[in-house]
């Protein structure tokens, strides 16, 4: 019997996929679990269209992030903040202020969670990679100043 998968099904198959599996198996688990449903030749057509649409529209997408990719990879973030005499920051630089930095400088939207840091806790210089997409990742440089202060040479901040 032909299903197509609702859902990752482990040892099965991918959601979308069109897989033929025992009728028991079909009618009393994966169909009942809402795991699949019968693929009917009107369904797969279907399936087929909503497939062909979503890899237009990923490409579409991938272009684009292309695109911010090389905007984000010329672009110096600069945070100014209260710091102890050690370098140590009264507070932090978390990832949810560094996509907030990007949307007022750049008007891009980031999402916080593709931020792949763990809060800046120091002054300094530092590469922040930014994954935009699926294959697409960027890093974007970042300064940590002290208030007020330029960034001390690269000696000091060891």
């Amino acid at each position: 019997m032909q299903i197509i998968l609702l859902k990752d099904v482990e040892k099965l198959g991918l959601r979308g996929d069109v897989v033929d599996v025992a009728r028991g198996y079909a009618r009393n688990y994966l169909l009942p679990r809402k795991l699949a449903e019968v693929a009917t030749p009107a369904r797969v057509t279907e399936l087929e269209r909503v497939e062909a649409q979503r890899a237009t529209r990923e490409a579409r997408s991938t272009e684009q992030a292309h695109e911010i990719a090389e905007l984000l990879a010329q672009t110096v973030l600069r945070f100014d903040v209260k710091s102890g005499p050690t370098g140590s920051l009264f507070g932090s630089v978390t990832p949810t202020d560094i996509a907030d930095r990007i949307w007022t400088e750049h008007k891009v939207r980031v999402d916080r969670r593709k931020i792949e840091i763990d809060p800046i806790k120091r002054i300094g210089r530092y590469a922040i990679p930014i994954v935009l997409f699926e294959d697409v990742q960027v890093e974007v440089k970042t300064l940590v100043v002290p208030e007020g202060e330029e960034l001390p040479p690269e000696e000091e901040l060891a």
